[in-house]
């Protein structure tokens, strides 16, 4: 029987090996976080908007996004000091008081679960090339 020989030729270069589908990876999950966050972000206004009857600016304006301490993004009041009284998680909450809270970031945490697998559905085509 003849003989034959079988070379392997290995290439080194690409994106697994230079770093590219790294950056790609990190690029898609911040992305998918900044997404997430910011459609919970309008999830909580829109319900805010719904709920309240007497709105003034200033608590609207104040819920935003930034980037959490922790990693990712968070959907915050930035502190305001009856943000809690609003969410109905303050001491003078019921039954203290009658206001129970409107829930605005509990309910939208609820759906915002429900959302983010479309969300980073949409967003992978955008990085898969680049990896």
């Amino acid at each position: 029987m003849p003989g034959f020989d079988i070379r392997v030729n290995v290439n080194s270069r690409g994106p697994l090996v230079d770093g590219r589908a790294q950056r790609a990876l990190r690029d898609y999950t911040d992305q998918v976080d900044y997404r997430v966050a910011t459609e919970a972000e309008n999830l909580v206004l829109a319900h805010l908007g719904r709920s309240i009857r007497n709105r003034t600016p200033y608590y609207e304006t104040r819920v935003g996004v930034e980037r959490s301490s922790r990693g990712g993004y968070e959907v915050t009041d930035h502190g305001v000091i009856y943000g809690h009284w609003l969410e109905g998680t303050g001491s003078r909450n019921y039954p203290v008081t009658r206001f129970r809270g409107y829930r605005a970031f509990s309910r939208a945490r609820a759906l915002i679960q429900q959302r983010a697998p479309g969300i980073a559905r949409r967003l992978l085509s955008r990085y898969t090339s680049r990896m």
